[in-house]
């Protein structure tokens, strides 16, 4: 599951993030909704975990532009605003759910397996982008006639290559998502993280130059599905 959290309050978003990613989840942090928004249109999420007070664009305002784009992403409001008028703006402007703060995080996760059980399309175990299939639960990864189990870095940042295919992801994108720290622009993790993923799917027997992961020179790595027939 690829949950995004637009949340400014530091503690509050720290909290939330460590009791996600200890059940699984993969969960990426904004702490403004101009960002948010911008990030929200990158599709790169099954949900979105929303404050309703944030800077630069309220969650309310947010959450009125995604759908009236046509965005049916699941949308859980989180937030300390616990009057009946503001529930029901937040349910009229169409979000999913409405968990007032403050909150357990074993109900959060509740809500969050809920909404992405009943959204089929958001909860896909099993997908395959440029000739690779991953499985989500056994962290298996397939490309042509090899076969191997990830390690849960390597499986997390191939999912989130997977999960936008052609979007070219900076070095400093991937070290954020994947690692949760920021950018060194001394370390190569990130690069052999990528190494280790290719040696295990790519053998004697498949087309090493056709491995869907490609290297962009300078800036980072993308999925590139344009030459898979």
């Amino acid at each position: 599951m690829r949950i995004l959290l637009i949340e400014d309050e530091p503690k509050i978003a720290s909290f939330v993030c460590q009791g996600l990613r200890a059940c699984g989840m993969s969960v990426d942090h904004i702490d403004n909704g101009l960002t948010g928004l911008q990030t929200v249109l990158q599709a790169q999420h099954d949900l979105v975990v929303l404050d309703i007070m944030l800077p630069g664009m309220d969650g309310f305002e947010l959450l009125k532009k995604i759908r009236s784009m046509g965005i049916a992403m699941p949308v859980i409001i989180l937030s300390a605003k616990t009057d009946l008028p503001d529930r029901l703006q937040g349910f009229d402007l169409g979000a999913n759910d409405y968990l007032a703060k403050p909150f357990f995080i074993e109900e959060l996760i509740a809500r969050i397996r809920s909404l992405l059980g009943r959204n089929a399309s958001y909860n896909e175990d099993i997908f395959s982008v440029a000739g690779i299939t991953l499985n989500r639960v056994t962290r298996k990864a397939d490309w042509q006639e090899q076969s191997a189990v990830l390690s849960q870095r390597e499986f997390v940042l191939l999912d989130y290559l997977m999960r936008s295919p052609g979007y070219i992801f900076s070095r400093k994108q991937i070290l954020q998502h994947v690692w949760n720290f920021s950018f060194d622009p001394q370390t190569n993790v990130v690069d052999v993280c990528v190494q280790r993923i290719r040696k295990k799917l790519i053998s004697d027997k498949n087309n090493k130059s056709v491995f869907p992961i490609e290297s962009i020179r300078g800036v980072g790595y993308r999925i590139n599905h344009e030459d898979v027939a």
